[in-house]
């Protein structure tokens, strides 16, 4: 079963973030080699979304909340995103070194 995967308007400002700020420590090259395997990686959710794990903030919404953990060491994403029927909701897109979203 193959499902639809939805950016969500928060996660779509939070990939535009993180794009710019890999403009400013890397190549342009570099940065949009970066940015297209991570929309690779989120596309990947449209296969298989629930082999992810559930993000640790999961309890605190009403519905399951997974994550997909895009890059390497300090420059990891969170990828938080749910499930609603044949539809992937990307949530938010969070690098690794920020605290959990609090309610």
């Amino acid at each position: 079963m193959r499902y639809d995967v939805v950016i969500e308007e928060s996660a779509a400002q939070e990939l535009d973030e993180a794009f710019l700020w890999s403009c400013a420590i890397w190549s342009l090259p570099q940065a949009e080699k970066w940015f297209v395997g991570l929309m690779d990686a989120i596309n990947s959710l449209s296969r298989f979304p629930k082999r992810q794990p559930l993000a640790l903030e999961s309890d605190a919404f009403d519905v399951e909340v997974r994550q997909l953990l895009y890059g390497r060491g300090r420059g990891q994403y969170r990828i938080l995103f749910t499930i609603k029927e044949k539809t992937v909701h990307v949530l938010h897109i969070r690098h690794s070194a920020r605290r959990s979203i609090e309610f």
